[in-house]
């Protein structure tokens, strides 16, 4: 899909600490969307966080869920979805966005995110020795992927709402 419709989702991908969920929030009630975090849906599925499901079932098992609650995401309508940050890692979920809405890529520096990121507990990737470097990890194993499933990139430190409706306006058109 190269344009936005009405009849598609809006789906925000980028590492943790990006702003997907703030900012899908904002523009879910911007566009009178419905606003979806894909991480919120899986913790409130299985009733619990999200680090319990990767203690007791591994990353493995959390990208297995992750999979079926976009593929299911991926049938609805008119939703801003804050993706996981690991969500493109499937082919499977990087085409079932692609094919059903519209895909930004917030680009936000490692600086940036370390900030952000490093005194939160609930990040279960980021509960090793060395968080930095598994942030920057991340940051190269994922990239190119982002890059693959978004119709848009918006880099910067502080990427606004007004800076992603510019963009939408810019797509669609208006």
């Amino acid at each position: 899909m190269n344009t936005i419709d009405e009849q598609y989702n809006i789906y925000l991908v980028g590492l943790m600490g990006a702003g997907k969920t703030t900012l899908g929030r904002a523009l879910a009630k911007r566009l009178d969307y419905q606003f979806v975090d894909s991480d919120h849906e899986i913790e409130a599925r299985t009733g619990v966080r999200l680090t319990t499901i990767f203690e007791i079932e591994g990353e493995e098992g959390f990208r297995k869920r992750e999979a079926q609650v976009i593929a299911e995401l991926a049938t609805y309508k008119r939703r801003v979805v804050a993706t996981g940050g690991g969500a493109v890692l499937r082919q499977e979920n990087r085409d079932h966005l692609r094919s059903s809405g519209f895909v930004i890529y917030l680009d936000v520096p490692l600086s940036t995110l370390w900030e952000r990121t490093r005194r939160d507990r609930s990040r279960p990737l980021l509960q090793v020795a060395d968080p930095l470097l598994r942030l920057q990890q991340l940051h190269l194993e994922r990239d190119r992927l982002y890059r693959e499933a978004a119709n848009v990139v918006i880099s910067g430190s502080r990427i606004t709402l007004q800076s992603i409706c510019s963009v939408l306006r810019k797509e669609m058109g208006k």
